[in-house]
């Protein structure tokens, strides 16, 4: 469905809001992100997900919670903007969610300087919208041109869950719930978008494929669930040009063997920052089961916490901005790990393109993936015990923050004897 039209002109809030941050010209940021958006239809336990791969710059991330918009919300943020002034994937109190990918093939010919305006974006339709319509007509009250260019991707607590393409004149619609548009209940982009110009001017197709053929396997067998995407996607070393898949090529060789590899256009890569999966919840669900499972930091040597936003400002100190390290501890632990695997000295090429993949994994299972995926897998397990134990009794506040507790004080444990590092 195309909606080119600017509709909704009396929501003058949002009009002047953006009119402001433009004026002020916010600084446009590039990133390569994959990301996509799941039906219920065909998840593990019918219940939607948005997932997005950050790539960008701005490697320090961390989990900031809002109480100041018409909803509560809680996003992935740049842990240098201290403020929280843009959110780049994000869930709001009445089970909206949100993210984005850049695009860069939606305004070709069009010389309309970009804001780079999607994380403030992504932030006010957080804090105002509580369904898919209520961001259509969000993004039909945008002064034209929009100055942007980009993918959002979205789900709501009534089962919607569908990915925009948004250009200088307006955005089209691609519904994960349609058969006609996505027979099998899902919706991949990486950095172009499927109305625009396909070329050299965009990127991401290999991603695209290697995420594509990922997702059609776990469709098939019933196996599409947020622990999936994490583990198997997110972390996926496959490429599927190429047909490289680095575990299964290096996996076997001894411990501390120094063994380096050509390390681009995996789904993983250098330059990703964070990653996150939002869980949502079944038509007529309480929306408060929401559940952000966030890997903050490098997602090689990071490991998936969970967040609700019921839980508001109480969720584990790993995740906040700590002031000592201007990052969030995850995070800062994280970019320590991923030095081990990108150590190479000989000039900035063979840094960025080149990685030690015994240090992530090796035949003794000591590499740093190998030390976090047990104690990943816990919090999958004792997470979704949780979840089940929440939908069947109540969500107490109470309840969250004790267990919130619990994973800070286990993570510091596992930080602390698998690698010898004490977070702040």
């Amino acid at each position: 469905m195309i909606k080119l039209n600017n509709k909704d002109k009396h929501m003058k809030i949002i009009v002047n809001f953006l009119i402001v941050l433009i004026f002020f010209g916010i600084s446009y940021q590039t990133s390569a992100c994959t990301v996509a958006v799941v039906s219920g239809k065909y998840t593990k336990d019918g219940r939607p997900l948005l997932w997005k791969n950050r790539d960008t710059n701005a490697i320090n991330n961390q989990i900031m919670f809002f109480n100041d918009g018409k909803y509560n919300f809680m996003g992935l943020v740049n842990s240098k903007d201290i403020n929280g002034k843009s959110v780049w994937i994000g869930q709001n109190s009445v089970g909206f969610a949100i993210m984005n990918s850049a695009s860069y093939n939606l305004n070709i010919g069009d010389d309309t300087k970009l804001s780079g305006l999607e994380g403030r974006i992504i932030k006010e339709a957080l804090a105002t919208c509580k369904t898919i319509e209520d961001f259509e007509k969000y993004l039909e009250s945008l002064p034209k041109p929009t100055r942007l260019e980009a993918n959002f991707g979205v789900i709501d607590a009534n089962g919607g869950a569908a990915l925009y393409e948004l250009n200088n004149n307006g955005y089209v619609k691609f519904d994960a719930n349609d058969p006609k548009v996505a027979p099998f209940g899902y919706i991949i982009r990486g950095n172009y978008s499927f109305m625009g110009s396909y070329g050299e001017e965009s990127s991401g197709y290999i991603r695209y494929n290697t995420v594509n053929e990922q997702f059609y396997n776990a469709m098939s067998t019933n196996s599409f669930d947020a622990q999936f995407i994490i583990q198997d996607v997110t972390r996926g070393l496959k490429n599927s040009l190429t047909k490289t898949e680095l575990y299964r090529d290096f996996g076997d060789t001894p411990e501390n063997t120094p063994t380096y590899t050509f390390f681009h256009d995996f789904i993983p890569r250098k330059s990703t920052s964070s990653a996150c999966v939002i869980q949502g919840v079944k038509k007529g669900e309480n929306p408060a089961y929401t559940t952000l499972w966030s890997v903050v930091g490098f997602p090689l040597t990071s490991i998936t916490v969970p967040t609700w936003v019921k839980g508001e400002n109480s969720f584990p100190e790993i995740l906040k901005r700590n002031e000592d390290l201007e990052d969030s501890p995850i995070c800062n632990a994280a970019l320590t790990l991923k030095s081990e695997m990108f150590n190479i000295r000989w000039g900035k090429w063979a840094a960025k393109y080149y990685v030690n993949i015994n240090a992530l994994v090796n035949a003794d299972n000591t590499g740093i993936k190998q030390k976090i995926e047990p104690y990943e897998n816990k919090i999958f397990t004792e997470t979704n015990k949780k979840l089940d134990e929440w939908r069947s009794g109540s969500m107490k506040k109470s309840d969250i923050k004790a267990y919130y507790d619990k994973l800070n004080a286990d993570l510091l444990k596992m930080y602390s004897v698998e690698f010898n590092m004490e977070l702040k």
